[in-house]
């Protein structure tokens, strides 16, 4: 049997309304050498006939279907499936430039020593169709990922950016089932901490799209599961640094999806405190940060997702 160049894995749990664009922006890639592995993780939506209607059409597809066991079992299930060199996680909620996969491959055969790699990200609107509309991009880092970088802010920002060595994967083993929050950074800096070599494209490839609802995620659990990383990293790291920097990640995503403005200024002056020097080591993120966290208590909902999102 052959194997593909890519295996992308794709976990899916009620993401109906995104679903079929998330898919169609894998199956549309320039690079046609892939096995696209969908795990419906127990959805009570439609994303499974969905799964089902597209994957008759291209013989790429594989399909399997559990009860809900949470992302991190969905992921470990796709893992064990997996027949490609290289494996690109993907998020059923975002969407890929159609030449994303093309890229990553010409970047990994330019440095054999890579085990994985990851790009620029656009954060639009969730209906958007393309990052043409972008209003912002994240940052990618020179060089290879520390620990530190990884804990800090994790500059991959989400799975849907990552594409990894199969062989370093099987080293590493999969994601902890334990973790509700932070099992993505626990991953990435296991590898890491293990000898494993992560590079950013300093390339718009990725587009990360925001929940309508003003919050794609909940803060206090992300914040709650990142302390518990921590414990897990505390030899060699400095844990008032990382979180000052931690906690003004989740300012500037509070602030990006139209949280309550205490929210945005709670967490903002949690990392202040904790390190002000490590907070402010970004000048430009750091104090606009703190500038937009005060200056959103004066501004209405509908206004701070204009201006900060």
């Amino acid at each position: 049997m052959n194997h593909p160049h890519f295996s992308v894995i794709l976990p899916v749990y009620n993401a109906e309304a995104q679903l079929y664009a998330t898919i169609r922006s894998v199956l549309a890639q320039t690079e046609r050498d892939l096995e696209l592995i969908l795990i419906d993780d127990g959805s009570t939506d439609n994303s499974l006939a969905i799964m089902l209607s597209i994957a008759a059409e291209d013989e790429r597809i594989k399909l399997i279907s559990q009860s809900n066991k949470g992302v991190s079992t969905a992921r470990n299930l796709g893992l064990a499936q997996a027949r490609g060199t290289l494996v690109a996680f993907m998020d059923s909620d975002d969407l890929w430039t159609a030449d994303k996969l093309a890229i990553h491959r010409a970047f990994h055969q330019r440095q054999p020593d890579l085990t994985a790699s990851y790009a620029q990200i656009a954060f639009m609107d969730h209906n958007a169709l393309s990052g043409s509309g972008a209003k912002t991009f994240s940052t990618v880092k020179a060089g290879a990922l520390s620990v530190d970088q990884i804990i800090a802010e994790n500059p991959t920002c989400t799975m849907s950016n990552l594409v990894v060595s199969k062989q370093a994967i099987d080293a590493v083993g999969g994601f902890l089932t334990n973790m509700s929050y932070a099992e993505d950074q626990e991953w990435i800096a296991r590898m890491v901490s293990q000898g494993h070599m992560i590079c950013g494209i300093d390339r718009h490839l990725v587009d990360y799209r925001m929940s309508p609802d003003g919050l794609s995620v909940d803060l206090p659990a992300m914040y709650a599961g990142w302390r518990s990383l921590v414990t897990q990293y505390s030899d060699g790291l400095t844990i008032p640094s990382a979180e000052a920097v931690y906690c003004r990640y989740l300012a500037r995503r509070a602030l990006r999806a139209g949280a309550p403005a205490t929210v945005a200024l709670s967490y903002a002056l949690q990392g202040f405190r904790s390190d002000h020097l490590a907070f402010l080591n970004d000048a430009r993120r750091g104090w606009l940060t703190l500038i937009s966290a005060v200056a959103a208590l004066l501004i209405p909902r509908s206004a701070r997702i204009r201006i900060f999102a």
